[in-house]
């Protein structure tokens, strides 16, 4: 996979019913790999998650914060080796968001 290519998957659809898409954001420092992710989830529907692969330590700070701002759930953080994995759900029902957010 191509960096900041995202690819689409089928993560066991049976379990989950709905498609896992994947943004590769390695090698790429703040703020590109949240952009890229703000990017991405225009394409991610209701009820489906991105998963996001990012080696910028701050991303530990980014996407939390990204995350409650843009009304997105932040499933889980985990490591693999040097890579930071985030999945990220958009929730079925849109969340109200405060007008003035700074991002989102």
């Amino acid at each position: 996979m191509w960096r900041g290519e995202i690819s689409i998957g089928d993560d066991d659809l049976s379990a989950h019913n709905a498609m896992t898409a994947s943004l590769d954001a390695t090698g790429v420092h703040c703020p590109e790999p949240v952009l890229r992710t703000a990017k991405a989830m225009r394409n991610v529907r209701p009820g489906e998650t991105l998963t996001v692969l990012a080696t910028d330590p701050v991303a530990t700070i980014d996407f939390p914060y990204y995350c409650h701002h843009a009304g997105l759930e932040l499933v889980s953080t985990t490591r693999r080796l040097d890579v930071l994995v985030f999945e990220i759900r958009k929730p079925a029902r849109p969340v109200p968001l405060m007008p003035n957010r700074p991002i989102g």
